[in-house]
This record gives C-alpha cells, sequence and structure tokens, in this order.
C-alpha cells in the first residue's frame, strides 16, 4: 500500500510542472479610440479580439480612449495584470511606448506605428494592396468620372491608402478621379455624412472613406448611389449602395502574437503583414459588381498574392505631373510608411 501511495506521490508531483505550463495562459487586453459598434476600424480590431476569445483566451477592452487618456488607461490595465496589451490607434504610439518602459514584464503591440522596446512592438498590415484592388472596383464602376475620398487624418498611413486607391482607379479608367475632403477625425458619423453628401454634389456617384463609420455608406444609399466601405464589411448599412470594402482579419495576426508569448518565444519586431496572409482583403462584392468586374480585380488580386506585381512601381507621378518613382522601381517599406505627396489623379490637398 506504501508503494502505491509513494507512486501516485511521485506521478502527481512530476505533473505538475507541465500542469501549470498548461495553465499558463496569457491575459490580453485591447485599446480602442473608438466604439466597437463604429461598423469599422475599431469593430475589425473587435472581431479579431473575439478570435481569442473563442479558443478560451481571457481578454477585455477599452473603447472610445481618447489618445490624451491612453496613458492612464495602458496604466491600468498593466497594473490589472494584463499579459498582452494591444494598442490600436496611431496615437496611441508615445503613451505605449511611456507605459511600456514602466511595466517591463507586459507585452505591449502598438497598431501603425513604428517605435519598438524590449517589451514594445508594432503592427499593420498592408491594407494598401486591398486599397488598389478597391480603387480598380470603383473606376470600373463610376459612370462620371469622379469618386470621393473622405480623408481623417493627412498622415503617411491615410495618404499611401488614398494614393493606391487612386493607382488602382486610374489602371483600369484613365479617366478617374479621386476627389478628398478631409474631416480630421476617425470617428464622427455627423462630419462623415455631411463630406459625403458634398462629395456627391460634386459629382461623385461613388464614395469611400479613411474614417471609421458607416455614415457614408448609408449617404449613398439613400441617393441611390454607391460606397465602398473601409476596414470590415459595410453591407447591412446600404445594402443597394455597398459595392465591396478593403477588410482587415486582424484575428489571425492576434493569434499569432498570443501563442508567441505563451509559448515564450515572442520578441519585440515590427511586422507589416500583406494580403498573402488574409490579415488583407476584400468583403464580398455586392450584387451590383458585374463579374467581369470581379474577374479583372480577382486576377490582380492573385497575382498580389503570388507576389507578381506591387501596388507602388514606377513609373508614379505626383499631382504637379513630377516624377516620383521612376521606371520600375520599387519603393521601400520606410519610403511607404513616410508617404507624403499625392499621386496624379488625387484632387484636393495634404494639410500642413
Amino acid at each position: 500500500m506504501k508503494r502505491i501511495l509513494l507512486a501516485l506521490f511521485v506521478a502527481i508531483t512530476l505533473a505538475l510542472p507541465s500542469l501549470a505550463l498548461a495553465e499558463d495562459k496569457p491575459k490580453v487586453a485591447f485599446v480602442y479610440v473608438g466604439p466597437v459598434g463604429d461598423g469599422g476600424w475599431t469593430y475589425a480590431h473587435d472581431l479579431g479580439r473575439q478570435e481569442l476569445d473563442k479558443i478560451g483566451v481571457e481578454t477585455t477592452y477599452v473603447e472610445s480612449v481618447p489618445e490624451t487618456d491612453a496613458e492612464r488607461v495602458l496604466r491600468n490595465l498593466a497594473r490589472r495584470g494584463y499579459d498582452i496589451i494591444f494598442t490600436t490607434s496611431f496615437g496611441y504610439m508615445d503613451p505605449t511606448e511611456k507605459v511600456a518602459k514602466q511595466f517591463p514584464d507586459t507585452v505591449f503591440m502598438h497598431c501603425s506605428g513604428f517605435k519598438t522596446a524590449d517589451n514594445m512592438g508594432n503592427y499593420f498590415a498592408r491594407m494598401y494592396q486591398a486599397r488598389y484592388l478597391a480603387g480598380m472596383v470603383a473606376g470600373l464602376t463610376t459612370k462620371t468620372d469622379r469618386i470621393g475620398m473622405i480623408g481623417s487624418h493627412p498622415i503617411p498611413e491615410i495618404i499611401r491608402h488614398i494614393n493606391a486607391f487612386t493607382l488602382g482607379a486610374k489602371q483600369v479608367n484613365p479617366r478617374a478621379q479621386v476627389q478628398v475632403l478631409w474631416v480630421n477625425s476617425w470617428f464622427d458619423p455627423a462630419k462623415e455624412n455631411a463630406a459625403a453628401n458634398t462629395l456627391m454634389d460634386n459629382g461623385a456617384d461613388i464614395v469611400s472613406i479613411t474614417t471609421d463609420s458607416a455614415a457614408a455608406t448609408q449617404a449613398a444609399e439613400k441617393r441611390g448611389l454607391y460606397a465602398i466601405g473601409n476596414d470590415s464589411d459595410m453591407t447591412l448599412y446600404g445594402p443597394k449602395a455597398h459595392l465591396t470594402a478593403n477588410v482587415f482579419n486582424w484575428g489571425i495576426y492576434y493569434k499569432h502574437v498570443y501563442n508567441l508569448v505563451k509559448e515564450g518565444k515572442w520578441e519585440a519586431s515590427s511586422d507589416w503583414w500583406g494580403i498573402e496572409t488574409n490579415a488583407v482583403d476584400l468583403s464580398p462584392y455586392g450584387e451590383m459588381v458585374p463579374q467581369r468586374t470581379r474577374q479583372m480585380v480577382d486576377a490582380v488580386k492573385s497575382r498580389l498574392i503570388e507576389g507578381k506585381f506591387r501596388v507602388f512601381t514606377g513609373p508614379i507621378h505626383n499631382q504637379a505631373g513630377e516624377l516620383v518613382i521612376d521606371q520600375g522601381e520599387i519603393p521601400s517599406d520606410q519610403e511607404l510608411l513616410s508617404m507624403n505627396y499625392f499621386v496624379e489623379g488625387v484632387l484636393g490637398e495634404i494639410p500642413q
């Protein structure tokens, strides 16, 4: 009997370390700049968070956090014992860096920025690839050759996305022009609605956005015109207007980071995943999009996935007609991340 008890004790003792490791599941927190119901940017990130929930990860989020209040929110989450904290707005970069220094045992991941530290990485996805495809849809659909674009903030990320969209539109329709109207906000449905109507009053029969709400899609639906959504599928808000949307699939990346941390393999890095990973894509086409358009866009998408096509391949000219990317040249990631000019075909200025 003693031998049996001893054997059981040894077996249980040997099993304890692996049991503890199996139960060591990092807790994950998210900080959002908008509400989870915005239908766009924050909604897309929260769908990614929900992918972690589905595999049994403990998660939480704080929504509608002003960038000026991010430091306090981050510090509070770190003190509450969250092991991984994702900060999902460009303006959170400096607060994330500051709080990361105060909590060296916490992993911080900042979206769309460029700073790193021992326990802070950054990440984004090459949305400009999906933007190019969405631009093709717009260029093939427009009858007025005028496409409206609501600009959020004039930062390189948004400038790059507008340029990619314009290049896609002009590739299939050299007459196409993209008129930009800035609202200086990520999420303001009233401003976005007003901007959409102004653009349509100026002749745009399609309006796209770099903002977060579905207000433009709703405005286009009311006027019998078309819209292209941003960051997530916005069909629900205007089924007769919504041609497609450039979308993020953040769950793929969030599970990747979680597993690295859990396995003790995480290291600070700058990740910029492309369409070949499915981190970005187009939402399903609206019923009004012809089969020919779908085939043309899907063919280019396949070339992007295979690495046979690059969106920003020269020659590319700026608004003034000056050559900014030489024939056959492909700009570096650093050049793309610091883009500060509009390409030919964009109507509007970049505020200084």
